[in-house]
């Protein structure tokens, strides 16, 4: 019988950091992956044509560029093969009219566009950017922690020394803020607001969702004064980094091995037991990067804790996503072709277009208008598509898992199988409307529907990325619920990580990195 110190189901990048730490403190260790390769969400495929590599989810590796992880780790990451392709272009927005707005990493030419769109704003973007590293570093201190007395004791403290009372209070006033109540307060320019609310979206916080503040914040302060980065080749160099990182300290990385349940001896985990009959063992902890709602088939008799165990069948997953991989003859004819340097272009021109397409999924409807996120990928990195050609990767948020309807009341069907090129149709004639002709650049087109996500990823329920919502009910010393913000479950050495738990999703590998330390030091 096999027997590990550390069992892990999944062999997402939370999984493999966790693993890659503990294996260097000499900790046995095994990961046991449902899908034919490591990744999760974090995958680089060849979707479309020999030769275009198109990340099948996760594109952007900002946040685990700047982690804590890659902090530790990067020298030896970057010996086995992970490389960065850096954005100065990061993301902009398009408006009707052939207008636009831009966050570039220099500072003076982000500031005149926004200065031709308020000048008042263009001062304020400047009064931002000045105050952002001191404002990072607290909020930073709170999202890069455990949620545990100790440590959030330590954090109040530090914030009451720095900040006094007042300054403490409007930093928990703005962390419990709406994006549009941060942006309405900020700024004057209906354009600038939609610039960064749409980064509400990639979290699931529409423009009026309690708590969604932050991230459009960090997303403009952080791309305007380090940049962005991009997997170079694909995301998945950081990936074959993790891999080759856990394997080079003696783990051992499974695909097509599906965990059937968990093993519990006197109340501890001991092992698993894999769809193929073998029982694995471990000795000191067996640690789950999956979705909450899966520990109803992974603790088929329960936790022990009744209440433990409702609250992850109720965890909440955010409305899905749509995704179309494009191989294309050349990138789209923005209004302008400064556009065409640009990692992200939004098509989000509005606060209101972002909040009535959020309501329409959660209705179960297809969004008449959809929020679309153009990564431009092949404009940072060549290297991703044959020469002269390009890959455009179109996200679609959201929409809903179950169809009731279609807002534009056209397509009639319900099926995601029938309805997903017809709606992906939708949002390429209107990305049109911004960039004309595109339609005819596209040499062949790959669309995966929240469902498909879903099927190749069972931890994507309704095709959610992000493996849960982030709504203040269910996010901070709520994630995945009460109690359980620390990874711990009721059964002793049974952990759960991932992006369903504290600190959440992204690809920053913060809890599996927070975990590992927990269980081995570091």
């Amino acid at each position: 019988m096999t027997k590990y110190d550390a069992i892990f189901i999944g062999a997402g990048h939370n999984a493999l950091a966790c693993a890659a730490h503990l294996a260097k403190r000499g900790w046995k260790v095994g990961l046991f992956e449902a899908a034919d390769r490591p990744g999760g969400a974090v995958k680089t495929l060849e979707l479309t044509l020999p030769g275009y590599r198109h990340d099948l989810a996760a594109m952007n590796l900002s946040l685990f560029a700047g982690s804590a992880f890659n902090r530790v780790y990067g020298t030896e990451l970057a010996q086995h093969g992970l490389e960065f392709a850096p954005v100065q272009d990061c993301f902009a927005s398009v408006f009707p009219g052939g207008r636009w707005l831009g966050v570039s990493t220099d500072l003076a030419m982000t500031t005149a566009r926004i200065h031709a769109f308020s000048a008042r704003d263009g001062k304020t973007w400047e009064t931002l950017v000045e105050a952002f590293p001191a404002r990072a570093e607290r909020i930073f201190s709170i999202l890069g922690s455990s949620m545990k007395k100790r440590a959030l004791a330590r954090i109040l403290f530090s914030l009451l020394r720095k900040e006094g009372i007042s300054g403490t209070l409007d930093l928990g006033r703005f962390l419990l803020s709406s994006p549009r109540a941060w942006l309405d307060e900020t700024f004057e320019s209906s354009e600038v607001k939609a610039l960064l609310g749409a980064w509400g979206m990639h979290l699931d916080f529409a423009p009026d969702i309690a708590g969604g503040a932050v991230f459009p914040y960090l997303e403009g302060m952080a791309n305007q004064s380090f940049g962005m980065v991009l997997g170079k080749g694909g995301a998945d160099t950081m990936i074959r980094a993790l891999t080759a990182m856990v394997e080079g300290h003696g783990g051992t990385i499974e695909c097509n091995a599906q965990v059937e349940r968990v093993v519990i001896t006197g109340g501890r985990a001991t092992g698993v037991m894999l769809a193929d009959g073998r029982r694995i063992e471990a000795s000191r902890a067996v640690i789950a990067t999956v979705s909450p709602k899966a520990l109803n088939g992974l603790l088929p008799e329960g936790s022990g804790n009744s209440g433990f165990d409702r609250k992850m069948r109720d965890f909440r997953h955010a409305p899905g996503t749509m995704m179309i991989h494009l191989a294309v003859d050349t990138l789209p004819d923005w209004a302008d072709p400064a556009l065409q340097h640009f990692a992200y272009v939004h098509v989000a021109p509005s606060l209101d277009v972002m909040a009535r397409a959020y309501q329409e999924a959660q209705a179960g409807l297809l969004p008449a208008e959809p929020v679309i996120v153009v990564g431009q990928p092949t404009a940072i990195d060549p290297t991703r598509a044959p020469d002269g050609k390009h890959i455009l990767w179109l996200q679609t948020r959201v929409v809903p898992a179950e169809i009731r309807g279609d807002a534009a009341g056209v397509i009639q069907d319900r099926d995601w199988a029938t309805v997903r090129e017809a709606y992906a149709d939708r949002a390429i004639a209107i990305i049109e409307r911004y960039a004309p002709g595109l339609s005819g650049k596209i040499i062949e087109r790959t669309v995966v529907s929240p469902l498909d996500l879903e099927s190749g990823n069972a931890n994507l329920i309704g095709g959610d990325q992000i493996c849960g919502s982030h709504h203040l009910s269910q996010n901070f010393l709520f994630r995945p619920a009460t109690g359980s913000a620390d990874w711990s479950t009721p059964v002793r050495n049974f952990h759960l990580a991932g992006a369903a738990t504290w600190p959440g999703a992204g690809v920053g590998a913060g809890s599996g990195f927070l975990l590992a330390q927990q269980l081995a030091g570091g």
